[in-house]
């Protein structure tokens, strides 16, 4: 498949001409826009700014970009819902609740998994008034895995389910962010 070979090389060099600052635009924009491929984006920041610095950019993006989607839900979106909630009610109360209430360590365990949808996280996590802190914490840990997954192994969804070196790495990270998570709750005080 030279075709994509040569479209990646494009779209690589196109990045590396932009600079930084558009590989943080283009993942920023996949905030935005969900259906865009993050994957994509990350692999191609990996490999037009090295694996060090391209998954370091990718990594502050998509959180900068979870943080501007929460931030959006949390002070704009959340009061027209509250006026839809006050009279459709008590079903909706009880959703908002539980998300609220959720653990910080699931929090960063739901994050971290590569295939639990983002956007949807970032939505509900604004509109049922959790903490900054708790968000803001879960999310840093939680992109990791999901950085490094789609960074490293990003490129073909076939070549990253069949890779048991890579999948394992993501497992450890996934069991490390837990644990950490958990520290971090009883250290800070989040729950």
């Amino acid at each position: 498949m030279e075709w994509v070979e040569d479209a990646v090389t494009f779209l690589t060099d196109f990045l590396v001409t932009g600079g930084p600052f558009f590989g943080i635009f283009i993942i920023l924009l996949e905030s935005i826009f969900p259906a865009l491929p993050l994957g994509v984006f990350i692999a191609l920041n990996m490999r037009a700014f090295g694996m060090v610095f391209g998954f370091l950019l990718s990594w502050m993006a998509t959180c900068l970009g979870c943080l501007l989607s929460y931030a959006i839900f949390f002070h704009w979106v959340r009061f027209l819902l509250d006026r839809i909630v006050k009279k459709h009610g008590k079903n909706l109360r009880k959703i908002e609740k539980k998300i609220q209430t959720i653990s910080f360590s699931n929090l960063v365990l739901v994050i971290a998994l590569p295939f639990t949808p983002a956007f949807l996280i970032n939505i509900a996590c604004g509109i049922s008034k959790m903490p900054l802190k708790k968000f803001l914490l879960a999310i840093l840990l939680g992109k990791l895995s999901i950085v490094f997954f789609w960074g490293f192994v990003g490129t073909s969804l076939i070549e990253s389910i069949t890779d048991i070196q890579t999948i394992m790495i993501v497992v450890v990270l996934l069991v490390v962010a837990y644990f950490l998570s958990k520290w971090i709750s009883r250290r800070v005080g989040i729950e």
